[in-house]
């Protein structure tokens, strides 16, 4: 009870999404009002997160961290969440899914990121995961009135069943052959020769892969995004894959750590069917959320291959990638969410053709978000990437430094002919005027960070470095 104050966050969080659902529930038309609340409560729980950054605090039994690493992330959750909500506000109200349980939802969703993340038990992690996955199954289908959400919310459903039924499997393994949840406890107790702790890891590891669309278990991938609300779509794009990074370096990093090679090489066979599938899968698509759902797919291989070199500087390229690739999904959506003519939104590549001349400062805006997702300098994404190769080249897996280099050249192609559509291609229709601030801001945010980056990358190297150190 000394350290209640370590998880006002969290209780903060919970509280707010209970009012919040009985408000909706004895007040009518509450949408416009649950979402401001919501976004309110995501940047009020911001500060008391940063309160605990310094601190290193288990809790509940050793089962519960609050630490830099979880601090960190905690805040980009929140932020990403809160952009999220801001500018896809214009585009739930003209699809008429305004209902007051999406922002509840997503509350819902934090919620269980946040318990992921600071875990430090098998229990822990699966009721989070379980909490974030039920609240992201209902998102997916919330459009009721499409047959492409609703399709999209059962493949979602189906396969996120399996995976957290192999997830399950995994632990009980885990506990039958060291007796406990426990990270710590585990660790202590790990065996490398016993193959039933190591078919455990494999099945744990199978079931985070799924939650960041890691290959081979991205396939609902490509159809939730595109069968999904583009408001939704955005939401999955960002939180969630924080979370799933947050976790697997946890449990990697505490539970596994005595057993490093035998993960690092499923990390590297996932991080290199991930780039190579998300660089080449993505060249024939003609809808513009399947690409970037391809994209995301790349570019959590960037990520894990950070993770796969077992040192502090690759954790620490994997946590600053992620929250890069964090700001360019955000402002990526916010383009895709001005692809609207007469009240309709369009989600074909081919209806950019023009953007330039009739929208040139978007075209400008999404133009630098393509060139940094493909690793163009001076963007932040180059310097993304050149800080994972950093580390690899460092824990000498030269082979894997390579394959990431070939597949940042191949995916650059798709990026290049979205950006030769925008500005080479006959002028379409003009898009409809923005009317949406939220839009304006995320865009506005999101390209100067983007553009600015490189004139001084150490003020956000430094905190990133420093929530690294909190599991090595």
């Amino acid at each position: 009870m000394n350290n209640l104050n370590l998880i006002y966050p969290e209780l903060f969080i919970g509280i707010s999404l209970m009012v919040l659902l009985i408000i909706g529930v004895f007040k009518k038309n509450s949408f416009n009002l649950i979402t401001k609340f919501t976004a309110f409560s995501l940047l009020i729980a911001i500060p008391m997160v940063y309160i605990n950054d310094n601190v290193s605090v288990k809790l509940f039994s050793n089962n519960y961290i609050i630490d830099e690493l979880s601090s960190f992330l905690k805040i980009l959750i929140l932020g990403s969440s809160a952009f999220a909500l801001f500018f896809t506000n214009q585009y739930i109200k003209d699809n008429k899914i305004d209902q007051f349980e999406y922002p509840i939802l997503i509350m819902s969703a934090i919620l269980g990121m946040f318990v992921m993340i600071s875990s430090n038990n098998l229990i822990g992690l699966y009721l989070g995961i379980e909490l974030q996955s039920l609240s992201l199954y209902v998102l997916a289908s919330l459009n009721r009135d499409s047959v492409k959400s609703t399709e999209a919310g059962v493949k979602y459903f189906v396969l996120g069943a399996l995976s957290s039924g192999l997830l399950l499997y995994g632990c009980s393994l885990i506990y039958g052959f060291t007796g406990s949840t426990n990270y710590y406890i585990i660790a202590e107790n790990f065996d490398s020769q016993n193959l039933g702790l190591i078919f455990g890891l494999v099945f744990i590891l199978i079931g985070l892969a799924f939650k960041i669309s890691a290959v081979p278990f991205h396939m609902w991938t490509p159809d939730v995004y595109e069968g999904a609300p583009t408001s939704v779509t955005a939401f999955f794009a960002l939180a969630p894959k924080v979370a799933g990074f947050g976790a697997i370096i946890r449990i990697l990093y505490v539970a596994f750590d005595n057993v490093f090679v035998e993960w690092q090489i499923i990390l590297i066979f996932m991080s290199v069917a991930s780039m190579i599938l998300g660089a080449v899968a993505a060249i024939g698509q003609t809808n513009i959320k399947r690409l970037m759902a391809y994209s995301s797919i790349s570019h959590m291989g960037y990520g894990l291959a950070g993770l796969a070199t077992g040192i502090n500087e690759g954790v620490s390229a994997s946590i600053l990638y992620i929250f890069l690739y964090v700001v360019m999904k955000i402002g990526s959506f916010a383009c895709i969410l001005i692809m609207k003519r007469k009240n309709i939104y369009v989600e074909n590549i081919r209806d950019l053709s023009g953007l330039s001349k009739n929208h040139p400062v978007i075209a400008l805006s999404f133009t630098v978000f393509l060139f940094s997702l493909a690793g163009i300098p001076p963007l932040a994404g180059f310097f993304a990437k050149f800080y994972i190769f950093m580390a690899v080249i460092k824990a000498d897996l030269i082979a894997l430094a390579v394959i990431g280099l070939v597949t940042t050249v191949i995916s650059a192609f798709y990026y290049l002919r979205i950006i030769k559509i925008i500005y080479f291609d006959p002028e379409q229709e003009k898009f409809d005027s923005i009317t949406s601030n939220g839009i304006k801001v995320s865009l506005t945010f999101s390209t100067l960070l983007i553009l600015f980056y490189f004139l001084n990358p150490s003020i956000l190297n430094y905190f990133v470095n420093i929530a690294s150190k909190a599991v090595q």
